[in-house]
């Protein structure tokens, strides 16, 4: 194993929701990059089985910005852990990663090009669902990614998946290049016409049509408001205002006092010259322009030619990928106390269900027991959301003021009670509702 020396690792158990003699790999440092990697026992190969990674992460102070991805070193005769960095080369990247509002969950692997040798990096889609809450709930959870033989692939957080796809046509850039490409020897005729529309040429400007008009006129219907204060300025010298002692007239210039709303127009409905709002001008047309007509010389959108691409090439198996030997942490990031726990490596799903039952599962466990009760948790959303507090009283209150409105201090009739009626509350009571009184 190796250790760059710039970021600080630690050997501890969680911070909260501890299960009793469990460690893990905590990132210490912000600000500061780090690595650490160890060999596996055999290296992987990419033949006819399908890979399955699988480990547990905890940002236990949440995350600013940085990343808690794990890279799978590609198996190359010059691998040395003991100068593992951001350029090693690696097969598959995978795991959150989070900077500002972007959450993301990478799974990234490098395709080699088979005709020239280039290496480029494939970025899986993105996440179907929200991931927000993993990054800020502060628990430990699952990320697994599962990697089959006939190039399909899913990932999972918490053992739910969350995205799928296959890395023959879910990745960015695709792995296989298309197989005509433009002609970059092919260019637009000069004469090559693109405009669907053209103004009509026979179209004439109406001789009623006055371009000059204001877009906006005065209104002639407008009446001054009564007590508008022609007299009074809109605003005054504030009277309290004093010149500064170390006010010099020859450099700061003659001393003004500021200027404040005029208290006696708080009242009116105005001060100072009244005018006439503006409305908009029922002449106005603004500057002509002769209307569209379908372009009889349209000759549509040009683009080039199609020509072979003299760089395409099929790769119908993207999944035989470049071994790897080594599993490795190699992060930059805002946030410290990064927790990382229970790295594994197979071809066996049941073997990955089990490791997270005897591991990840019990932490969840714990966690749960842990978990506030309902009042508690109300009270920790309202800590954070004070308003939330009038939502309870709301809540709560207005349905015991009600009760205690409409039946206190009286008592509230049993509506299993028959009301009792004198003869002539029944009569009247029959010939309003038109029904037989019992």
């Amino acid at each position: 194993m190796s250790l760059m020396p710039l970021g600080k690792w630690e050997v501890e158990p969680l911070k909260e929701n501890k299960v009793p003699g469990d460690l893990g790999l905590v990132l210490k440092s912000r600000a500061k990059h780090h690595a650490i990697a160890a060999l596996l026992n055999r290296p992987f190969v990419f033949k006819d089985k399908p890979l399955i990674v699988q480990y547990e992460v905890n940002f236990q102070n949440g995350i600013d910005c940085g990343g808690a991805y794990i890279k799978l070193l590609s198996d190359s005769e010059d691998l040395d852990l003991d100068q593992f960095h951001d350029r090693t080369p690696y097969s598959i990247m995978f795991g959150p990663d989070k900077c500002g509002e972007d959450y993301k969950l990478h799974f990234i692997f490098r395709h080699k090009n088979p005709l020239n040798g280039d290496v480029e990096e494939k970025h899986s889609k993105r996440a179907d669902v929200d991931l927000k809450k993993i990054y800020t709930d502060k628990k430990t959870h699952l990320y697994t990614l599962f990697l089959n033989p006939d190039n399909s692939y899913e990932i999972f957080v918490d053992q739910s998946s969350v995205s799928r796809g296959s890395l023959l046509t879910d990745v960015v850039p695709p792995v296989n290049p298309p197989k005509e490409v433009d002609d970059p020897k092919d260019s637009k005729p000069e004469d090559w016409d693109e405009r669907a529309k053209i103004p009509d040429p026979e179209a004439v400007k109406p001789d009623d049509w006055d371009e000059d008009a204001p877009a906006k006129v005065p209104d002639p219907d407008a009446v001054k408001p009564d007590g508008w204060l022609d007299d009074e300025p809109e605003f005054v010298s504030e009277p309290t205002a004093e010149k500064p002692d170390d006010w010099d007239e020859e450099m700061d210039g003659e001393w003004e006092a500021p200027q404040v709303p005029n208290p006696a127009c708080s009242a009116a409905p105005g001060c100072g010259e009244w005018k006439l709002p503006m409305i908009n001008n029922p002449q106005y047309k603004g500057k002509w322009k002769a209307p569209l007509i379908d372009n009889p010389n349209y000759q549509g959108v040009w683009s080039p030619r199609k020509i072979a691409n003299p760089d395409y090439f099929e790769d119908l198996h993207p999944f035989s990928m470049e071994s790897f030997r080594a599993v490795g942490l190699e992060l930059w990031s805002m946030t410290s106390d990064i927790y990382f726990d229970n790295f594994i490596i197979t071809s066996e799903k049941e073997v990955a269900d089990r490791w997270a039952a005897d591991s990840w599962g019990l932490k969840k466990l714990v966690a749960s027991a842990n978990e506030p009760g309902v009042l508690s948790q109300l009270a920790l959303a309202a800590e954070e959301r004070p308003w939330l507090w009038v939502v309870y009283i709301l809540t709560v209150g207005l349905p015991i003021g009600l009760a205690v409105l409409f039946c206190w201090p009286k008592v509230c009739p049993d509506p299993t009670e028959e009301i009792p009626f004198n003869k002539k509350e029944k009569t009247a009571w029959r010939a309003f509702s038109k029904r037989p009184f019992p």
